[in-house]
């Protein structure tokens, strides 16, 4: 994809909202996934994503990225606004219940049981990891973020990310295998 060049003159209304679903609709479920991962629950991740989108739609002025550069901005946005609501709710950390999704009947039940279990199992496994642990697995794994993306969002080194990922993914396997045993 070719770099988005914005025009020398300032945008007016239409243009920049044209400019902004351009660039940043495409990658509003990637900004939902991520926020779910992070909040672990639908409702917070709601108010996550809405809060991210609108300081998106705030600063986008000032964004001069390309394309591919509009989803680790927009990915980063989220994750800010997800650390702003966890300060913000630090005393009481309530979670709620997840919501069901959608059955896949091209499963038999014990395949769809033996899956629901599996999905909460990683789930359950996924909400015992540190919160920088579990940022980093959703980052890369979920959003399919690239180790630079995700430096780039954090403001941390790619070997730091690497080596986060790696505890990351050993501390998953530990908390997996008690749980299988």
């Amino acid at each position: 994809m070719k770099p988005f060049m914005p025009p020398s003159a300032p945008f007016n209304a239409a243009e920049q909202t044209a400019r902004f679903e351009q660039l940043a609709l495409p990658h509003l479920h990637s900004a939902w996934q991520l926020a779910r991962w992070l909040a672990r629950n639908d409702a917070q991740a709601q108010e996550v994503v809405q809060e991210a989108w609108l300081r998106a739609w705030r600063y986008f002025g000032g964004f001069s990225g390309t394309v591919e550069d509009a989803r680790a901005w927009l990915l980063a946005i989220v994750r800010n606004a997800f650390y702003d609501s966890l300060a913000a709710q630090r005393p009481n950390d309530v979670l709620d219940e997840e919501g069901s999704e959608a059955i896949d009947w091209t499963f038999n039940p014990e395949q769809l049981a033996e899956r629901a279990d599996a999905k909460r199992m990683l789930e359950a496994a996924l909400r015992l990891l540190p919160v920088a642990y579990r940022e980093m697995l959703v980052l890369r794994e979920l959003a399919g973020c690239s180790y630079e993306e995700i430096a780039n969002m954090t403001g941390l080194p790619p070997g730091t990310v690497m080596s986060r990922l790696a505890r990351a993914r050993a501390q998953l396997a530990q908390i997996l295998q008690g749980t299988t045993r």
